[in-house]
């Protein structure tokens, strides 16, 4: 089929050059989080490692928002929809607000496994998310978009069966593995439904008039996309915080502090705002070439998946699954050849690697604290 618009000049180079500086930070920071999560075990203080686990959470939810900052904008971006930075402020208030939009998901993040109470408890949740932070590290810095929502439920199963607690399989298998595989196959299929009508709809338009009109429903379908991100992935911070607070005996588990929904909320805009560059270009650029009715189709596809998921299903899909599987399905419109599949089958290799990385990880530092503390 063809497209209703020639193609797209290429973005301008506005990525950062200073990756090699940020990863080093990063890794530091980590290695400094583990350290301190064993140095809290150590002491054997509940109220210490509790401030420990909830500084590493939110550390995590730092990593999630520049990870997954592309999930919302690369194709806006990629189109010339938006500014980078202009996408990242809106991407990053949308976020924010997703973030108070419900607590289903957050409920099935804290019964994924039944950690001791205490501190055993606490090192267990440490030790699955710091996983996690390993895993969304290591993906960032190759620039493959794989899903925050699995590291977090890998790394916490992980840590989980190191320490031979309970992991819940009946939420795992059913609210994580089989969206997991669902999610893109509808993602793919819906967008190339949702494509096919655009191009019947303004087959007689005219191509310029239809891109510049089409530059306008993006802004809002990113704005839509943005906040099902901040709706999905804020909540699965909030799930790990309260798992801890359960532990400790501050919470029932059956309701999220107003000071985590605030904290989560904000640290995961913070790390919207901070831009996750290398993601967004494999996203906007490598995957297929984007115009404005392909963007638009993709993330509208995409936002209305994670609405369905969150408020229907309870269910902690990956942002970075639906719209990756999206812009495929929008590309495939074109001719299958138009999508760039070695690139999407380095993705797939992440996505199924993910979860068992992620737990691995977490196994090996739940041992290291063990061993040391």
């Amino acid at each position: 089929m063809s497209t209703l618009t020639e193609t797209p000049a290429p973005p301008p180079a506005t990525e950062p050059r200073s990756h090699g500086r940020a990863a080093l930070i990063l890794v530091v920071g980590l290695v400094a989080a583990t350290l301190a999560v064993l140095i809290g075990r150590k002491t054997n203080s509940e109220s210490v490692l509790l401030l420990l686990v909830i500084f590493v959470s939110l550390g995590f939810e730092y990593t999630n928002g520049f990870h997954d900052a592309a999930n919302a904008i690369a194709t806006s971006v990629s189109t010339r929809a938006l500014t980078p930075r202009a996408a990242l402020i809106m991407a990053a208030m949308m976020n924010l607000l997703g973030a108070f939009m419900g607590q289903q998901v957050a409920k099935t993040i804290s019964s994924v496994i039944k950690p001791p109470t205490g501190v055993t408890g606490l090192t267990v949740i440490a030790a699955g998310v710091l996983g996690a932070i390993a895993w969304n590290l290591i993906t960032w810095y190759f620039g493959l978009p794989s899903s925050s929502t699995h590291s977090l439920i890998g790394g916490t199963v992980g840590a989980g069966l190191a320490a031979a607690v309970t992991v819940n399989w009946n939420t795992v298998v059913d609210k994580v593995i089989v969206p997991m595989i669902v999610s893109p196959i509808v993602g793919f299929f819906l967008a190339y439904l949702v494509m096919v009508a655009i191009l019947w709809i303004f087959r007689r338009a005219n191509p310029g008039r239809v891109g510049r009109r089409f530059r306008i429903a993006q802004t809002l379908s990113a704005a839509a996309m943005a906040l099902g991100h901040g709706l999905q992935d804020a909540q699965k911070t909030m799930g790990i915080i309260v798992l801890a607070l359960v532990v400790t005996g501050h919470s029932d588990g059956k309701s999220i502090p107003v000071w985590t929904v605030l904290a989560c909320a904000g640290v995961l805009s913070l790390g919207t705002y901070a831009g996750g560059w290398r993601i967004m270009r494999t996203l906007g650029r490598k995957v297929i070439e984007l115009d404005p009715p392909k963007g638009f189709a993709a993330e509208a596809t995409a936002s209305v998946i994670l609405y369905v998921s969150a408020y229907v299903y309870q269910a902690p899909i990956s942002t970075t699954h639906v719209i990756t599987s999206s812009i495929m399905g929008v590309g495939a419109t074109k001719r299958l050849s138009a999508v760039r599949w070695g690139v999407a089958g380095n993705i797939v290799v992440a996505w199924i690697f993910t979860i068992p990385m992620a737990g691995l990880v977490a196994a090996i530092v739940y041992g290291i604290i063990r061993i040391f503390a």
